[in-house]
């Protein structure tokens, strides 16, 4: 497993699920999370993957940036996809670790537009 802890880790949910999330305090994850057991996020240099591999059917679509030091042991980097290690939560995202939230539309093109900070 990689030794590498990102300061932020990065998470696609639909944007009324983190509206929710803001109000209750906490992101559970959805389905597809809780049939494996944790919530899928990605660091920064997976986004695009991630948007290619699993999103290519959404037109909008919310990211939240995480404080990774904020989750604790309830974050583990695993072996997914190609072989690289992904940021897996195991247990419910905090509301608190979430820095920020992007609403991602796509372009003209069809291509996804980042934040500029990002």
């Amino acid at each position: 497993m990689n030794t590498q802890r990102d300061d932020l880790i990065f998470r696609f949910a639909d944007p009324a699920a983190l509206g929710a999330a803001a109000l209750t305090g906490v992101y559970e994850g959805a389905a597809h999370d809780h049939a494996d057991g944790f919530i899928h996020c990605s660091a920064r240099h997976q986004i695009e993957g991630t948007l290619a591999a699993h999103y290519a059917d959404v037109d909008r679509i919310a990211l939240a940036v995480i404080d990774a030091a904020a989750l604790g042991d309830t974050l583990k980097w695993e072996t997914s996809r190609g072989g690289e290690d992904f940021p897996h939560i195991y247990g419910q995202l905090p509301f608190t670790a979430i820095k920020s939230v992007h609403i991602l539309r796509r372009d003209e093109a069809g291509g996804w537009r980042l934040p500029e900070e990002l």
